[in-house]
């Protein structure tokens, strides 16, 4: 029990450190306290845009300003709100609202990032949900091979659902990142935010396996014991036959 019970206890560490994996890009843009103000999705110099921060950071709320390297939201513009599934769009009127000094790019592809975008932060809250939920069917884990399979049934759903994430943003991120360079504008990925991610997924994809391969090996163990008590059972019912059947021959003289 206590050797299967490894599988699943490795699973959970995975499964949490997923967690805090995604929790720390989502509160990116949120709060301008250590260390979360190091997490951003997106920073371009913006300095030539009309109402635009010197350089900004896109997160998944909203595009904020610097300082020192590190996001710094004032929430005084309406670009540096918190919005739920902020695009990454900005000719329009959710981020900057104008098209001077703006990446050709963003305004002939506006749909492509818009929906890129908008969608990756919805398959980021159902990831973020089954993992939760694996986290919590990973306690029946440590004692039933039921809850095992059922874990692991629930980091395949939110691997996939943060794989679909993390690729949408990498596409959108990285093809906007590109449009600011061409542009003559200095632009990079976070690379905290899109490691986080990245590593988020790797957690979910390594703690399903895990998690079924202890259910295997209950299954397997459990199957192992029948087969040595069932074999001793039957080599007490040959011997018990063969002692009856000496004392029958004895009393008959057989």
């Amino acid at each position: 029990m206590a050797v299967r019970a490894i599988f699943p206890l490795a699973s959970l560490v995975l499964v949490a450190g997923a967690l805090v994996f995604m929790f720390f890009v989502i509160f990116g843009g949120v709060y301008n306290s250590s260390p979360v103000n190091k997490f951003y999705l997106l920073e371009a110099t913006t300095g030539n845009i009309p109402g635009a921060p010197t350089t900004s950071h896109w997160s998944y709320w909203n595009v904020c300003g610097t300082q020192n390297g590190l996001t710094v939201c004032d929430k005084t513009n309406a670009y540096s709100k918190i919005h739920p599934a902020f695009p990454l769009d900005p000719a329009s009127h959710r981020n900057f609202d104008t098209t001077q000094n703006i990446p050709s790019d963003f305004v002939k592809h506006h749909a492509f990032y818009y929906y890129m975008t908008r969608f990756m932060f919805a398959f980021m809250l159902i990831a973020l949900f089954f993992g939760a939920v694996a986290l919590l069917t990973g306690l029946l884990a440590l004692c039933t091979r039921l809850g095992s399979y059922l874990s692991g049934l629930m980091t395949m759903i939110a691997a996939f659902f943060q794989a679909v994430n993390a690729a949408l943003m990498t596409a959108a991120y990285v093809k906007g990142r590109n449009a600011f360079r061409s542009n003559g504008q200095s632009s990079q990925i976070g690379k905290y935010a899109f490691g986080f991610e990245w590593a988020a997924f790797a957690c979910f994809f390594i703690s399903m396996i895990l998690f079924c391969v202890g259910g295997a090996a209950s299954r397997d163990k459990g199957a192992s014991s029948g087969r040595r008590f069932g074999g001793r059972r039957n080599k007490s019912t040959r011997s018990t036959k063969s002692r009856g059947s000496f004392v029958h021959d004895k009393e008959y003289g057989s």
